[in-house]
């Protein structure tokens, strides 16, 4: 379904999920990182089952599409994104298109910190089905996955002098 369907019968429930990490590396070190589309895939718990969907871009950039489908509770959906902003090296936002929820805003943004980069990722999202399914099914799968990817970004990004690792 695209963003901002009617959903005739589907009770509306806007939610908001903001999570916040500091890795342990320079602001345009840990920009590129996210910069690299292949990434992703990284930063994906292996249980969602993500994989490309169509061409993708290597790189990404304002207006830039992609798709990639995913596992939700055993079912594969398709997901179509675009770049709606993009202001390096201090943040991005990603839309859904097409995909599991009715509407999906996701900003990533990154600040310079002593020791490294805070980078938070901040989530406006509707599910189907309204609050009581955010609250029970959807909220807790987002929030399950955002801790993987938290924990993901640490290991990748470490401290010190090694290369991050990449999908590359």
């Amino acid at each position: 379904m695209r963003a901002g369907g009617s959903g005739i019968g589907c009770p509306v429930h806007e939610s908001f999920l903001e999570r916040e990490v500091r890795i342990p590396r320079p602001l345009p070190e840990v920009f590129a990182f996210f910069a690299d589309a292949r990434n992703l895939a990284l930063l994906t718990p292996p249980w969602v089952g993500f994989a490309p969907d169509g061409p993708q871009p290597d790189a990404i950039a304002q207006g830039v599409e992609f798709g990639h489908r995913i596992r939700v509770r055993g079912i594969t959906l398709r997901w179509r994104s675009r770049i709606e902003v993009w202001d390096p090296p201090t943040r991005f936002v990603d839309v859904q298109l097409r995909g599991p929820f009715r509407q999906w805003r996701h900003e990533h943004a990154f600040e310079a910190v002593p020791g490294g980069t805070r980078c938070i990722d901040r989530v406006r999202y509707a599910a189907w089905g309204g609050r009581w399914i955010d609250r029970w099914l959807v909220r807790p799968d987002l929030e399950r996955m955002f801790d993987f990817r938290r924990d993901r970004l640490l290991e990748l990004l470490p401290a010190g002098d090694r290369p991050p690792r990449s999908g590359a």
